[in-house]
C-alpha cells in the first residue's frame, strides 16, 4: 500500500451545513452554459470551448486553455468552473491499480471515489450523497447517516478527475481512458434521484456536452426504493440495475436493509423485473456475505428459487468489515457453498474481487477514519 501526501485544505472541516455547493457547468447541459456564457457578455460559443477543456481533455487549470482570451478565462473559469472537490488523501494499493480518494466538499462534508484498474478497463466507484440515510447496519456509511445530497456537478467531478487520473498513465496495465462508472460509493443514488439521473446524462452525452460513456456501461445502485426503480424504467437509459438486496426473506432483510419495512422483497424484485423487461438490461443482485448472518445454505436455496429464470445475475460481495463492526465475512467453504448451490438453481453468480481491503475499500471506511483523526485532534487540544 502507498500513501499520498497529505493536501492541506482550507476548512475547518467538522462543519456541517445543508447548502448546495455553487452552479458549475456540469450542473447544466450545453444550452443551459451557453445561456450562461451570453449573460455573462461572451458568445455563446465560449460555452462550447470551456466544455471541451473540462470532459474532452479533462482540464480544469484555466491557464492551459489557452484558445480562451487571457482577458475572460478567469473569469469564465470562476463562474463555470468552481473548485467543488478539495482532495484530502488518495491512498493506493494493488500495484496503483487500486486508487481511493477522500474529499472535502464545500461545507466540510467528506465523500469518496475509488478507481479501479484492470487490462481491459478502467473503473470508478462514485457517491451520489454525502453519507446516507438508508442505515444498512453493516455499512460504514449508512453507520454515519446522511449529511446532504450532491449535486449534480459533484457527481460528475468525481469521474472527470478519476478520468485525468487514468488519462495521465498513472494506472499501469489499463487502458488510459475511463470507461465505466459504478454508483455504488456513498449514498442511496435513488434518494437523490433528479440530480443521478442528470449526472448520468452527462456522463453519456459525447463530448463537449459530457464525457460520452456508454450508457451500458453505467450502474446504479439501490437498496430497492421501488417507486423510484419504477421511475428510472421509464427515463430511456439502458444503464445497469444494481439491487442490494443481501438477504432473500423479509425477516431478516428488515435488519440488514431497513427500508424492506416500506418494500418487501417481493415488491422489490418485482420492480426490479419490471426495470429488466423495460430495458432489456439484466439486473445485478447484490449480496454482501456476512458470516452466520444471510449465508446459510437454505437462504441460497431461497435466494435461487426467487431469481430462477429471471434476467438477473448475482454478484455475491465478500463482507469488508468496519472498526468495531460485529459483523464479519463469511468463510470461504460457505462463500463456495452458496455459489454451488445459486449455480444449481441455474442463477448465473460471481465473487466481486476484494480490492482495496488494506485502504479502506469500502465506503466510508476512509472518511469515518478522517472524521476520528478530526475528533481525536480536536480532543487533544481541548
Amino acid at each position: 500500500m502507498t500513501s499520498l501526501p497529505l493536501i492541506p485544505v482550507a476548512s475547518d472541516a467538522p462543519a456541517r451545513r445543508a447548502a448546495m455547493p455553487p452552479q458549475h457547468l456540469a450542473d447544466l447541459d450545453l444550452a443551459g452554459r451557453q445561456a450562461l456564457v451570453a449573460e455573462l457578455g461572451e458568445p455563446a460559443f465560449r460555452a462550447k470551448q470551456i466544455s471541451t477543456h473540462y470532459f474532452g481533455r479533462l482540464v480544469r487549470d484555466p491557464q492551459l486553455m489557452t484558445d480562451l482570451p487571457a482577458a475572460t478565462r478567469e473569469r469564465l473559469a470562476d463562474r463555470l468552473l468552481p473548485r467543488l472537490l478539495n482532495p484530502v488523501r488518495e491512498l493506493t494499493c494493488d500495484d496503483g491499480a487500486t486508487r481511493k480518494a477522500l474529499w472535502r466538499l464545500h461545507d466540510g462534508s467528506l465523500v469518496e471515489s475509488v478507481l479501479m484498474g484492470y487490462p481491459d478497463r478502467v473503473t470508478v466507484c462514485i457517491s451520489s450523497q454525502a453519507g446516507c440515510g438508508m442505515a444498512c447496519p453493516f455499512c460504514a456509511t449508512g453507520q454515519a447517516g446522511l449529511t446532504r445530497n450532491l449535486s449534480t456537478a459533484e457527481i460528475v467531478d468525481q469521474a472527470v478527475y478519476l478520468a485525468g487520473v487514468a488519462a495521465s498513465g498513472a494506472v499501469a496495465g489499463s487502458p488510459p481512458r475511463l470507461s465505466h462508472v459504478v454508483f455504488m460509493g456513498m449514498g442511496e443514488p435513488l434518494a437523490n434521484y433528479a440530480r443521478v439521473v442528470a449526472a448520468i446524462r452527462r456522463l453519456v452525452a459525447p463530448a463537449p456536452e459530457g464525457l460520452g460513456l456508454s450508457q451500458r456501461h453505467i450502474t446504479v445502485s439501490t437498496v430497492g426504493l421501488v417507486p423510484a426503480i419504477r421511475r428510472l424504467a421509464s427515463e430511456d437509459l439502458s444503464v445497469t440495475l444494481a439491487l442490494s438486496l443481501h438477504a432473500p426473506d423479509d425477516d431478516l432483510r428488515d435488519e440488514l436493509v431497513p427500508v424492506n419495512q416500506r418494500w418487501k422483497v417481493a415488491e422489490v424484485l418485482d420492480a426490479a423485473w419490471d426495470y429488466a423487461a423495460r430495458t432489456g438490461r439484466r439486473v445485478s443482485i447484490e449480496y454482501a456475505m456476512i458470516k452466520d448472518v444471510n449465508d446459510q445454505p437454505w437462504r441460497a436455496d431461497l435466494l435461487g428459487r426467487l431469481l430462477a429464470g429471471k434476467l438477473a445475475h448475482v454478484n455475491l460481495i465478500p463482507l469488508n468489515p468496519t472498526p468495531g463492526s460485529r459483523w464479519d465475512a463469511s468463510p470461504k467453504p460457505v462463500e463456495r457453498e452458496f455459489v454451488r448451490r445459486l449455480r444449481a438453481a441455474g442463477v448465473s453468480t460471481t465473487v466481486r474481487d476484494t480490492r482495496g481491503r488494506e485502504i479502506d475499500g469500502a465506503c466510508g471506511q476512509l472518511a469515518a477514519a478522517e472524521d476520528r483523526d478530526i475528533d481525536r485532534a480536536a480532543a487533544a487540544s481541548a
